[in-house]
């Protein structure tokens, strides 16, 4: 909101203002953590297949004390250790298009949270596991436009 504050009324993000958006990028990994975007498989001998869970590496309790909280301040100063945060991959196969994707979910986000409130259609949704954790009914919401 600190931002939205110091823009003048229809004045677009700018990039002084997404390197500003510190908290807002260890939320959207915290979220990136607990429900990660995507699944790792490697062959290992002919016929045999073994997958790395980025899931359980997300929720390793060596690397991420009291796992299943939602804890942002996970990731300030050094963040995680190398290799235990990969939702982007990591090394020389890090993804291409992560700093374009933290691009996008910031300008997301920040829209997001400035310009709307919103309410759970289903209040009391179940979450089913396919494999990912995801709600039944896939997270119906009602949108409130509001003024900063």
């Amino acid at each position: 909101m600190e931002i939205a504050k110091s823009k003048e009324p229809g004045q677009m993000l700018n990039w002084v203002d997404i390197q500003k958006m510190k908290y807002s990028w260890n939320v959207a990994c915290e979220a990136m953590r607990l429900a990660p975007p995507s699944q790792i498989g490697f062959t290992i001998p002919k016929g045999w297949k073994a997958c790395w869970s980025v899931h359980s590496t997300h929720k390793n309790p060596a690397y991420f004390p009291n796992p299943e909280k939602f804890d942002p301040r996970r990731f300030e100063g050094n963040g995680p250790a190398p290799y235990t945060f990969v939702p982007f991959g990591g090394g020389p196969r890090m993804c291409p298009g992560k700093e374009y994707a933290r691009l996008e979910i910031l300008v997301f986000m920040h829209n997001l949270v400035t310009k709307f409130k919103w309410s759970k259609l289903i209040p009391n949704e179940k979450v089913v596991y396919k494999p990912n954790p995801i709600p039944e009914s896939g997270l119906p919401i009602r949108l409130h436009p509001h003024e900063i």
